[in-house]
């Protein structure tokens, strides 16, 4: 009897993992990671720890890995990336985020096989052309990133488009626009966690939290606005996508409504009963340039393609996170 195989690339980081975390719950599935763990120290491999995974490949053993299993393999995963807004070697990114997207890309249509990737809300630049989730070439191609994170993600979702325009896509292909996700499982990222996970430690500590001052004129301190969406909800699209074939195309993945920085600050005293302590300092140089003010996905076409189930309101899902994870001894899902 064959076996049916899911493989997850970057299945040991945040989303990944949490992906990894529901595939293994289907006793019929073995689900497969590709990732590097790196120091023991960081705790990266706590995030998978309590998941019978059936197999662990190292990224650079993952196309010889799939010479010998690929035939096995019913769907992948694609949320391996160099994820840092602020890496500065551009050469690392692209052969990342682009290059290794690509083959995989190639592969799945090789041997017909299904691919979800990941793609980023960077890719919408300072949103001047809006946030609708358009995914015809034309589109895609008219947006401007302002970081080269964002400018690899919206490459390969322009390569996804135009291949799948030529007839040379996988049997199934989606990119969804991570918009600003937050959860468990995030404490590897240092510096580039969600704000949550970052001010919790001085909360649960009973000290006041600092926020970036805004440089817009338009938004006042702490109102600068983005589209905070639970990791719980990404993987519940995951999830249904996974058992839906016949959905196609690139699509924004976020909760929908844009909340203030200081809304998530005031929501993360709420849930441990402290009222809210912020100060507000200035936003580094380095950033001032490269910083959207305001984001929020129009998820109207993941809904019109079939995705009907409500997504997890600011509070509630940072109360779910705080006192399910944070706040607990054993903070991992």
């Amino acid at each position: 009897m064959s076996r049916r195989i899911v493989l997850v690339t970057g299945g040991a980081g945040f989303i990944g993992s949490n992906i990894v975390a529901r595939l293994c719950e289907d006793p019929a599935l073995d689900v497969v990671v590709c990732d590097r763990l790196r120091d023991a120290a960081s705790g990266k491999w706590r995030n998978i720890a309590k998941h019978p995974i059936a197999d662990f490949v190292a990224p650079e053993q993952l196309f010889d890995w799939l010479a010998r299993r690929g035939s096995e393999v019913e769907l992948v995963v694609h949320m391996g990336a160099v994820s840092s807004t602020t890496e500065t070697d551009a050469d690392k990114i692209v052969q990342s985020n682009f290059v290794l997207s690509r083959d995989l890309w190639d592969w799945c249509v090789e041997h017909g096989k299904r691919l979800i990737y990941a793609s980023s809300a960077a890719t919408y630049g300072d949103g001047a052309l809006g946030f609708d989730g358009k995914d015809d070439l034309a589109s895609l191609k008219a947006l401007r990133p302002l970081n080269a994170y964002g400018w690899s993600k919206a490459l390969f979702d322009i390569h996804a488009a135009r291949e799948a325009a030529r007839g040379r896509a996988p049997t199934q292909w989606v990119g969804l626009k991570f918009f600003n996700v937050y959860g468990p499982n995030e404490d590897h990222k240092g510096g580039m966690k969600s704000v949550v996970a970052q001010i919790w430690p001085r909360i649960a500590a009973g000290e006041g939290v600092k926020l970036f001052k805004s440089h817009n004129p338009a938004f006042e301190d702490g109102g600068q606005l983005r589209d905070f969406v639970y990791v719980r909800d990404v993987v519940d699209v995951v999830a249904w996508l996974a058992k839906s074939p016949s959905v196609n195309g690139v699509f924004n993945l976020g909760s929908g409504q844009a909340r203030s920085f200081r809304d998530l600050a005031v929501a993360t005293f709420e849930a441990v009963g402290r009222q809210p302590d912020i100060t507000y300092i200035d936003m580094p140089e380095v950033l001032r340039g490269k910083y959207q003010y305001y984001t929020q996905a129009d998820m109207s076409r993941l809904r019109a393609a079939g995705y009907n189930a409500p997504m997890t309101a600011l509070e509630d899902g940072v109360a779910d996170y705080v006192a399910g994870y944070l706040n607990t001894d054993d903070p991992y899902r």
